[in-house]
């Protein structure tokens, strides 16, 4: 089994630097500055233990592979980047190979359906940042990571199996699930408040704004039939297969969503999280007005290239109408 992590950011970093270290035969796709640095130096693995650096071989497009019948393709990149990766695949000849969607939100599987067959979802619960060109840095501790993993839109197979054993291997803790898509859902109800925290900066509680957004949310799966499980603090998995703890010289930007702001990408995900839920909503013939202000501030701030911490609470919840 070859392993293709399409999108080697800041848990695509993390996953191809561990997996690599344990011998399993990786390859990357990234871009610009990223792809030079792992060719030239490689890719470094910065966490709890310290720092190693393990040789990746990293390309740019898909183009530049030839598809092997044993590939497992893991997406790693936003979900607004979701359907270049996609053309990109196809265009280089990947038919039926598995594609794990690692991300955040529920939209990628579907996209990924449409122009593939086989698509699996991945339940993501690491800390990780890109900091550096040639670095991976995790803040987890007794596993890099948890993961949940099954076949879309529900089931599992022996791929399913053979990865969650590979990532287990090099300390990211995979669960088979055969209904991963609930997990998912469960986790995109956490990932709602990653704008809080982009927009007020990390450490600023603001509770009610995300406890807002959270409870709106619920009401919209009760009316929509969607079913999900507890990916927050119910879950008794945070703070026992995974501990997220600051490590000493690292000042940690905070969830996806920040980082994003923090580099002025100018892009955000947020219209595949709290506007999923505003999607939600009107397809089943509501409205969830709390997360669909939410998207449109995070377009606002990604547009403008503001930096995290832009606004006061006071502000953000005059912003989304609380």
């Amino acid at each position: 089994m070859r392993i293709i992590i399409f999108g080697v950011g800041a848990v695509g970093g993390v996953i191809a630097a561990s997996l690599a270290l344990t011998g399993q035969e990786v390859l990357g796709i990234a871009r610009g500055a990223r792809v030079k640095a792992i060719r030239d130096k490689g890719l470094t693995l910065r966490n709890h233990d310290g720092s190693t650096t393990t040789p990746l071989p990293c390309v740019e497009t898909a183009a530049e592979i030839t598809p092997r019948p044993d590939d497992v393709i893991l997406l790693t990149t936003k979900t607004q980047d979701t359907p270049r990766a996609l053309d990109d695949l196809r265009a280089a000849g990947f038919a039926d190979q598995a594609i794990f969607c690692v991300q955040n939100g529920v939209e990628n599987e579907r996209l990924a359906l449409r122009v593939f067959p086989n698509v699996h979802g991945v339940n993501v619960m690491m800390p990780a940042e890109y900091m550096a060109a040639d670095e991976a840095v995790c803040f987890g501790r007794t596993n890099f990571g948890v993961f949940d993993i099954g076949r879309f839109p529900q089931g599992s197979d022996p791929t399913d199996t053979a990865l969650a054993e590979a990532l287990t291997a090099a300390r990211i803790k995979s669960f088979v699930d055969e209904n991963v898509m609930q997990c998912k859902h469960g986790k995109l109800l956490v990932n709602l408040g990653n704008i809080v925290e982009a927009a007020l900066g990390r450490g600023v509680a603001a509770t009610e704004i995300k406890t807002a957004l959270m409870q709106e949310a619920e009401t919209v799966y009760r009316a929509a039939g969607i079913k999900w499980r507890d990916m927050g603090a119910g879950d008794p998995r945070r703070g026992t297969l995974l501990v997220v703890e600051p490590i000493d010289g690292v000042d940690r930007v905070g969830s996806s969503t920040s980082q994003s702001l923090a580099r002025g990408a100018g892009s955000i995900e947020t219209d595949y999280l709290n506007g999923e839920i505003a999607l939600i909503a009107r397809l089943a013939g509501t409205d969830a007005p709390i997360n669909a202000r939410a998207a449109r501030l995070a377009n606002r701030l990604a547009r403008e290239k503001r930096a995290a911490g832009a606004l006061t609470p006071e502000d953000m919840a005059a912003e989304l109408g609380l």
